[in-house]
């Protein structure tokens, strides 16, 4: 009598056999958190994005390949296709990355604060970024040059949100009479188109403005022109 209760429980029944099926699966899909990275991956990861930074501000996506990467990283391509498997993923990773510092400066931009030094704080950082990171701003350049492709879904949520916040700061300095009237998101783009410049085209600003002037001065030089021109423009006539 034992014995055959014994074999009997040895044999799941149908129940049984369904309930351990779910299990498995729910134990093959249950979401594990990635490693976190040891210090020689991050540095490795590090090295790669550094080198990545200089060919594709220099060769845009489409003229940039991996083995170029690999040269400049110093590195064989197997080694940093264990990293990083397609050029899409490093080409991504940076631009994420760009956008997220890019977009500090708007982000400090407060509604509570004096609009002319917030818009002369905003302008002075953004030339303080033309001059330290211009492979960055080449790099964003290429990409919009090219349609965005493969960064579409950021510029139409991630930048699109913060422009609309603060063209609609600006539009409530504007009603309260505290600045002029102008087109909040052109005003936005020329902030742009000035300031980069200065990273986009440096070769350019400093062949014409020559040796005596293409120094490190000439951010403070155009810091200054672009405050008159800005500032001036934006003081009510009442002021």
């Amino acid at each position: 009598m034992t014995s055959k209760k014994l074999k009997a429980a040895d044999h799941p029944t149908p129940v049984s056999r369904r309930q351990h099926k779910a299990d498995a699966k729910a134990a093959a899909h249950s979401p594990t958190k990635p490693r976190p990275l040891t210090r020689i991956q991050k540095e490795k990861q590090d090295i790669i994005l550094e080198a990545a930074l200089e060919v594709f501000s220099v060769h845009g996506f489409r003229g940039a390949t991996i083995d170029q990467i690999a040269e400049v990283a110093g590195m064989s391509k197997p080694n940093l296709l264990y990293y990083f498997p397609k050029k899409e993923e490093i080409h991504r990773r940076l631009i994420a990355a760009l956008l997220d510092t890019w977009l500090a400066p708007l982000r400090e931009m407060d509604e509570n604060g004096d609009p002319f030094s917030e818009i002369r704080s905003y302008i002075r950082r953004k030339l303080e970024m033309a001059r330290d990171f211009p492979r960055e701003s080449r790099l964003f350049a290429n990409e919009m040059l090219q349609g965005a492709p493969r960064i579409s879904e950021m510029i139409e949520v991630d930048l699109k949100g913060l422009v609309d916040e603060k063209a609609r700061l600006l539009m409530g300095w504007m009603d309260e009479g505290k600045i002029a009237r102008t087109d909040p998101y052109h005003l936005i783009f020329s902030i742009w188109a000035t300031t980069q410049h200065y990273a986009d085209f440096d070769v350019q600003v400093r062949a014409v403005l020559g040796p005596g002037r293409n120094g490190e001065g000439r951010f403070e030089d155009a810091a200054r022109t672009l405050e008159q021109l800005y500032l001036h423009g934006l003081t009510p006539r009442n002021r």
